[in-house]
């Protein structure tokens, strides 16, 4: 059976696993997400006897959850089908009935958890369309009480060491894209105030990393881009004393703290590869932490001093690895068949180097060419592994993913660059990539595919209705489809999100939204449109999704539409695979038309 099943469909099928996080005080406890048994759920790890065990079991996954500091409970977040939309249980390590981890507080969207040590506090943030932004916290089995409420986006970012002290991500100055941060006691008194975007000029953003694991350490951990990217500085929230680190590497910069306090575990991206370092405080030396060349997608550093992480290459699937050296945690069954290495192109685009990655099938081109474009828009494609992306190079397409800007990974400028022309910006660099692989010889001009899911689906469909003859089809997962719909059916994150993207809200700005939503060019699409989306999804909810395939009905424009029962996509592998084959046969029967 396994060896008449095509590469591709191994790739999904194949058990894989998470970086494996670990319990502060009970290190051989640890808890990772795994799909052994076809669909995503959580699994507890006891390091020191070999027991592996599931956690979770639920019709449509579970990947959101955390173990308590002691290593005694795992925390589990339970949406409905995958609406985001629910309230936290735990679980006991051992195994156990559920619980609802904190009695008293209904349902609603998770804003960051933290979990004191032993009989310390839980802080718990949440959001709601009503409440807004509010947080709790939980001391001694009381009541939770309430220290934190505003109408914008705002979560937990971290609790101290000794569980005096929550450290708050807000964006109360109305820009979502730009956190501030604020250290206050359990009853929400205030102790610091650390904020990059004062005077609403300079559009800084700031994000809590850790506080230091050492009790009665008042160091935080903070992420800033003061000098145009990503990068770690340690704040002193009790003297005020901000310490920024002269860290030599290019690109974006992340930092965790070793167990001990003693230095950082860097975690550097830069042109779509990720590696990693370590920076000791003592020497102020910055040490390599070898990895092979591709993408580290998370790291920990344990308490020996050795390193785990989750690696992977275009060509080669996801391993945990561990400096101490071999793979940390290796399911058993099927192994993911290899795909093609990835090729980097830089084109030159309106708005600077755009950097495109390119995988394509053996052979000569021009090929059939997918333009797989990615969500976020604050994200990027790396040199990592994705069985999508190969399972269209396995049937014959050249595949082009695009780090427009808007992507993360090249300075703030470059992320920051698609304000107020939402989705217009980020197709000028698509155009620019698609006239390379044209001109190239990668690309066949006529069988130019356009796809994506969430932002990338947003993007598809705009661009078949602001390019319609560039594209031979197009392929749009979990998409904005109508933005002013989108924006009053979404979470409440994600409104104060547009907000800041468009510069207000659709009866503010309604010339920007209109400019900025598929359903304003839908009568431009002339190519034939696949579009597949998630009843329950919160992010790009159906209604919106329904007006704009009710416009390419009433017109008798040539589509098709999968809708299935979970939310921002699906953690069923089966669900992922009958996907995949939608997609790949839509494109088939439409492309083999075209000459």
């Amino acid at each position: 059976m396994t060896a008449e099943m095509p590469d591709w469909e191994k790739r999904f099928r194949a058990p894989r696993v998470s970086l494996p996080e670990w319990a502060e005080d009970a290190p051989d406890r640890s808890l990772f997400v795994s799909n052994a048994t076809g669909t995503f759920e959580l699994y507890a790890w006891d390091r020191a006897t070999g027991e592996q065990r599931q956690v979770t079991d639920r019709p449509n996954g579970t990947m959101d959850g955390t173990l308590s500091p002691d290593g005694a409970w795992i925390w589990w977040f339970n949406d409905k089908d995958g609406d985001e939309f629910g309230v936290w249980m735990r679980q006991p390590f051992e195994g156990g009935a559920d619980e609802i981890a904190v009695p008293g507080l209904d349902p609603s969207y998770p804003a960051g958890l933290a979990i004191g040590r032993a009989a310390g506090p839980v802080v718990v943030g949440r959001s709601t369309d009503d409440e807004g932004s509010t947080v709790h916290v939980v001391r001694g089995g009381t009541a939770p009480a309430e220290i934190y409420r505003h109408r914008e986006s705002a979560g937990v970012g971290d609790l101290s060491h000794d569980g005096s002290l929550i450290a708050l991500e807000h964006t109360e100055h109305g820009d979502a894209m730009h956190s501030a941060l604020r250290v206050v006691t359990l009853d929400g008194t205030t102790v610091a105030e650390l904020d990059d975007t004062k005077g609403g000029t300079k559009e800084l953003g700031l994000d809590v990393l850790g506080f230091a694991p050492v009790d009665g350490d008042t160091r935080l951990l903070v992420a800033h881009q003061r000098r145009g990217r990503w990068e770690p500085m340690v704040w002193d929230v009790a003297t005020g004393t901000e310490t920024e680190l002269s860290l030599d590497l290019p690109g974006d910069v992340s930092a965790e703290w070793y167990p001990d306090g003693s230095g950082l575990l860097i975690g550097h991206g830069f042109e779509a590869r990720g590696d990693l370092w370590r920076y000791d405080f003592a020497s102020g030396e910055l040490v390599r932490v070898e990895t092979p060349v591709g993408s580290v997608s998370g790291a920990t550093a344990r308490p020996d001093g050795t390193v785990e992480y989750l690696w992977s290459s275009a060509a080669h699937p996801p391993q945990v690895r561990s400096t101490a050296g071999g793979t940390v945690l290796d399911p058993p069954g099927m192994k993911a068949p290899d795909s093609v290495p990835v090729e980097d192109a830089w084109v030159e685009g309106p708005g600077g180097r755009i950097h495109a990655l390119v995988q394509k099938p053996a052979g000569d081109g021009p090929f059939p060419c997918v333009f797989e474009i990615h969500g976020g828009p604050t994200w990027h494609d790396s040199d990592s592994f994705a069985s999508g992306p190969a399972a269209w190079v396995d049937h014959g397409y050249a595949v082009v993913r695009v780090n427009y800007r808007g992507s993360t990974g090249y300075g703030r400028e470059w992320t920051d660059a698609l304000k107020h022309r939402v989705g217009l910006i980020e197709l000028e660099d698509v155009a620019a990539v698609r006239e390379w692989a044209i001109a190239s010889g990668l690309a066949d001009p006529a069988k130019l595919v356009l796809a994506g899911g969430s932002w990338g689906g947003y993007l598809t469909l705009l661009g078949l209705g602001t390019q319609p003859d560039a594209w031979a089809l197009g392929l749009a997962a979990v998409p904005v489809a109508d933005y002013v719909t989108a924006y009053h059916d979404e979470m409440e994150a994600l409104k104060a999100m547009d907000r800041t993207l468009l510069g207000g809200t659709p009866e503010e700005v309604p010339e920007r939204f209109a400019a900025s939503s598929p359903l304003t060019y839908v009568d431009q699409v002339k190519a034939p449109v696949y579009i597949s989306a998630g009843v329950n999804d919160p992010r790009c909810p159906i209604r919106q999704v329904e007006n704009y395939v009710d416009r390419l009905a009433g017109r008798g424009a040539v589509h098709e539409v999968y809708r299935y029962d979970a939310g921002h996509g699906s953690l069923v592998v089966e669900e992922r695979i009958k996907q995949v084959k939608l997609e790949i046969d839509f494109a088939q029967r439409y492309l083999a038309a075209v000459e």
